[in-house]
């Protein structure tokens, strides 16, 4: 690697970094790393999308809204949770629904009425839904008619604000376009201290149930001001990627087709473009050929996707002629990219600005970043460090690791949660002395860069969203001829990762009526693709515990990355 160039990356980020420059670094109480100008509240960070006034900002089917019109519905939703639901500050809501204009004008609406926003996994099935709906306290549910049907019933004296069906007073349902339609004197801006609690996302990790992580208004504002750094960033370091972009006069537009419910949906794009003029172009849910119709038709500039999105797109005939001669940026997230993948972006547009990254919930998705001439050195890497965070390679953070030794990843920063909902020894177990424990092993190399080896947790990363193995085999336990399962994750070449089980039975059961009782009880993509079953007992340790490794490598012995596999198998070894 070009030692200069290396050089070259260090002065611009030390320039961008400078006490003069609108990033100036500076440090907070806890010797953490802040963006000194960040806005000091998610309230404020988002005030700044009202500067763009009747630009274009929001195309979903026929509905076309420009920045004014949004805040100016957003602002009327704001009054109604203030004066007709009586919203107060530090109350949850839940947002329930597909990715749609609602969606994003409830949200902005719950912040600046002083509510605490909490995004549900639209995927979710009715157990899944409700569990997090009352674990979070949620006092308003803003969901569409889906996901009302599941939760019907069931969700006793919250209030209910459904955005495309009628209202029931009887059953505290408020329908949302008679809210709009009301006489309501205007919002008020609610304010908020920084370290207040501003955001709840649930996450699947290790445990049965998805966490609650808890953000505070300083952590979003420090997060969303690291990803305008890099934007910038990425600016310096690749003049001749952004030149084309420059040159076609196009306004910024990105086609939105991963969940809002996530911080690559949320954060990356839909808050991040809000501040900064761009528009966004919404998909309902994600398909192929109608992605690549809204790219050439609303000529999209940016495309932002977990990998198997990305490896369908380019391996699509149209991606390559003049349908997407106005995509100039592609970025990948959500999961482990190959080297086949990133070489194809590369050759099919090689003066493409891409990028990737490293986060996770926990830390608002900050934590390691590269686009532009950085990937294209890197393109195996996840990054450097954003400025904001300190990343450790070790056992503890205070044992580090020299460069180029895997270890387990550890990372601080500004933009960290807070903790998990209610959760105080979880949160103890994650937080460390202000370090949270990744669960993944990776290493620095010599130049600082970050790459994800191996994961430890217990979890399966498909196609960008995060499954509880232990949750899947809770569920399978569920069914009366199953005595113990253990699920695990197999490659796939689109998806990067599918779900797999083996079950031991006390009774002769098929895999497909196996994978239709867990299909009533989870989200569809928590079920196994593939499915084993067995009469013998599982392979466990001297503790009981069950050696996944051994029990995979029984039954896939030397398998390697295939594509995707809709067929459950069945083995009685």
């Amino acid at each position: 690697m070009d030692t200069e160039l290396i050089n070259q990356w260090r002065m611009c980020s030390q320039q961008l970094l400078s006490e003069q420059s609108p990033f100036a670094l500076g440090e907070d109480a806890n010797g953490n790393k802040i963006f000194c100008n960040a806005p000091s509240s998610l309230i404020e960070a988002i005030q700044a999308g009202r500067r763009h006034g009747d630009a274009p900002f929001l195309l979903w089917q026929d509905q076309r809204l420009s920045f004014s019109q949004f805040f100016a519905l957003a602002d009327t939703l704001t009054a109604a949770l203030q004066q007709e639901l009586k919203i107060r500050s530090g109350e949850r809501v839940a947002i329930a629904m597909r990715n749609r204009p609602e969606w994003m004008i409830g949200f902005i609406a719950c912040v600046q009425a002083g509510a605490i926003p909490v995004p549900l996994n639209s995927w979710g099935l009715h157990d899944e839904l409700l569990y997090a709906v009352k674990d979070a306290g949620a006092s308003v549910v803003i969901c569409d008619q889906d996901r009302l049907k599941q939760l019907a019933g069931s969700l006793g004296h919250t209030q209910v604000i459904v955005v495309d069906g009628p209202a029931d007073p009887d059953m505290g349902i408020h329908a949302w376009q008679a809210l709009l339609d009301l006489p309501l004197a205007p919002m008020q801006l609610a304010t908020a201290e920084p370290d207040q609690p501003a955001l709840i996302l649930y996450t699947s990790g290790t445990t049965s149930r998805a966490k609650g992580v808890v953000s505070t208004h300083r952590a979003l504002g420090q997060a969303l001001f690291s990803l305008d750094y890099q934007a910038a960033f990425a600016g310096m370091t690749s003049p001749d990627r952004v030149k084309p972009i420059m040159e076609s006069g196009l306004q910024p537009t990105a086609l939105l087709c991963v969940p809002l419910f996530h911080v690559s949906g949320l954060h990356a794009q839909f808050l991040t473009m809000l501040r900064n003029g761009r528009r966004m172009v919404i998909m309902f849910k994600w398909d192929l050929e109608e992605a690549l119709r809204l790219i050439e038709q609303e000529r999209c500039t940016q495309f932002n996707g977990v990998p198997v999105m990305m490896h369908q797109l380019l391996s699509h005939p149209r991606f390559s002629s003049d349908a997407t001669k106005t995509l100039f940026g592609l970025g990948l997230g959500g999961g482990a990219s190959s080297r086949p993948l990133l070489d194809k972006v590369l050759h099919i547009k090689p003066m493409v600005m891409a990028g990737a990254g490293y986060g996770m919930t926990e830390s608002n998705g900050i934590g390691a970043a590269h686009s532009g001439e950085q990937f294209v050195n890197f393109p195996e890497s996840a990054g450097w460090p954003l400025p904001l965070v300190d990343i450790v390679i070790g056992a503890s953070p205070d044992k580090p690791l020299p460069s180029g030794s895997p270890g387990p990843i550890w990372l601080r920063s500004s933009a960290m949660m807070q903790g998990y909902w209610n959760r105080p020894e979880e949160t103890e177990q994650a937080l460390v002395d202000g370090w949270l424990f990744s669960g993944d092993i990776g290493y620095l190399d010599e130049h600082g860069m970050v790459y994800i080896t191996d994961r430890i947790k217990d979890i399966i990363i498909r196609g960008g969203e995060n499954i509880s193995a232990l949750e899947v085999e809770q569920c399978a336990a569920e069914h009366a001829d199953v005595i113990e399962s253990a699920v695990f994750a197999l490659p796939d070449v689109e998806l990067g990762e599918t779900v797999a089980m083996v079950a031991r039975v006390s009774a002769p059961v098929e895999p497909a009526e196996l994978q239709a009782f867990m299909a009533r009880h989870m989200a569809g993509y928590k079920v196994p693709s593939t499915i084993w079953l067995t009469e013998q007992p599982l392979q466990r340790n001297a503790t009981g515990k069950l050696q996944k490794q051994l029990i995979r490598d029984a039954f896939f012995a030397g398998a390697k990355a295939k594509p995707r596999n809709d067929h459950a198998e069945t083995s009685h070894g």
